[in-house]
């Protein structure tokens, strides 16, 4: 059974209390909150007085994931918001261990992500020292996106990574999760599932959580 994380990212930013609410009513375990700077990613999303507005309104655990590049200049500000995770991604930190080491003095689980061209093998040194790591299953950006295939077998080759290493990282999904890509992907290994368009656009979102952590 994996974790669900629902994104925001696909809620109704025009009444984001009551899904927010809907959300903190359901069996989820965390919420994710994409932030997005049109630069490391070709879209903007929201910043941090839109996520206080969030946090002040949510029960669940905060996945923050950062597409932004120089994101541990805003560690303190995400360890602010009482976030349970900080996501970064590989590619926008030259210096990923200390990040990594920086998240983790806050007292926050210390996430790396992965775009879909980004191998597995490069976190061969660092693995040890991750709580999670995220594989992106769509090109970071846009909510909605199709689901890429090989994103199941790269979950396989991080699964394999993690358990000959004798890391405690878990694997988290992000992109065109539904009920039939995180069947796939939960029996590769996964642990989290990020799903947004499949929950928030669901008839009845409270019951897409329940099916999604049923698998």
């Amino acid at each position: 059974m994996a974790l669900i994380a629902p994104s925001v990212l696909s809620a109704d930013f025009g009444n984001l209390r009551h899904d927010i609410e809907m959300m903190n009513h359901s069996e989820c375990d965390w919420l994710h909150l994409d932030v997005m700077d049109g630069v490391f990613v070709p879209n903007i999303s929201f910043g941090f007085p839109v996520m206080k507005a969030m946090a002040a309104h949510s029960t669940k655990p905060l996945d923050v994931h950062l597409m932004i590049v120089q994101p541990e200049k805003f560690i303190r500000e995400v360890k602010a918001l009482g976030a349970k995770v900080m996501n970064v991604h590989y590619e926008a930190c030259t210096h990923l261990h200390r990040v990594v080491q920086q998240i983790k003095a806050e007292g926050m689980m210390a996430g790396v992500t992965l775009n879909p061209h980004t191998p597995v093998s490069c976190l061969e040194d660092i693995i040890v020292d991750l709580d999670l790591v995220m594989l992106m299953s769509v090109n970071p950006g846009f909510g909605g996106q199709r689901f890429i295939e090989h994103s199941v077998e790269k979950t396989q080759r991080l699964r394999r990574l993690i358990d000959t290493t004798g890391s405690k990282a878990l694997i988290e999904i992000d992109g065109g999760v539904n009920r039939e890509t995180g069947a796939r992907l939960v029996a590769a290994g996964a642990d989290v599932l990020v799903a947004g368009s499949a929950i928030f656009g669901a008839a009845d979102p409270v019951a897409e959580v329940a099916a999604l952590r049923a698998l």
